[in-house]
């Protein structure tokens, strides 16, 4: 497939990258640094912000797929570009007929079918209070994807950690038996297995690696 890549100069992203190109696909990663991205035949970088809607537009045009390791940081700063980005990645793959968009997310995008995790509730709690731009950025975005009416899967992730790829990992809801751990390597591989699994359209599972 041909796949949009957004975020993919960050850890997860490049391990996204990598195992996309390893699996033979075609991808277009949009970058504010192109330069941080590996040398790939198979591989193309669109250089831009995340307020540039033409440039989005030109990365994503033409893609089977969008994938987003896009997430805020602790910088109050990089909320509303990441936000305002979301919007014009949305609006871009409706103007271009891409449909699948599989983004990050963490328990603090609530699902009806979560119950209830200590664990987790602490980190939501804590994130809400002592990151508040952060953890309404991730709320907003959650919004903007799900009433988008695009074909889209939110992943949300727990604690990452540098990890290896496993075998298997734990596709749950919040308050399912589980950890809170999950390495960036699955992450990656759960992503490009959205790319043919329709079973988690318009749903925000909670993966975990046990």
């Amino acid at each position: 497939m041909r796949i949009t890549v957004f975020g993919g100069t960050g850890p997860t992203g490049l391990l996204l990258i990598d195992q996309a190109l390893a699996e033979g696909h075609e991808v277009v990663a949009y970058a504010r640094t192109p330069s941080k991205l590996p040398v790939h035949e198979r591989l193309t970088a669109v250089q831009g912000q995340l307020d540039d809607a033409a440039a989005i537009a030109q990365a994503v045009r033409g893609s089977d797929a969008v994938l987003s390791t896009l997430g805020p940081t602790t910088k109050k700063a990089d909320a509303p570009p990441l936000v305002s980005g979301y919007r014009h990645i949305v609006a871009a793959m409706r103007e271009h007929g891409v449909e699948r968009l599989v983004v990050m997310g963490t328990p603090s995008n609530t699902d009806p079918a979560d119950g209830k995790e200590a664990k987790v509730s602490l980190m939501v709690t804590a994130i809400r209070k002592f990151q508040p731009v952060a953890y309404d950025a991730i709320v907003t975005i959650g919004q903007i994807v799900r009433e988008s009416g695009l074909k889209w899967t939110i992943v949300r992730f727990p604690l990452l950690s540098d990890g290896p790829k496993t075998a298997s990992l734990n596709v749950r809801n919040v308050g399912d038996k589980g950890g809170i751990r999950l390495s960036r390597a699955n992450a990656a591989a759960y992503y490009l297995q959205q790319l043919t699994d329709s079973t988690q359209i318009g749903r925000a599972p909670f993966i975990t690696d046990k």
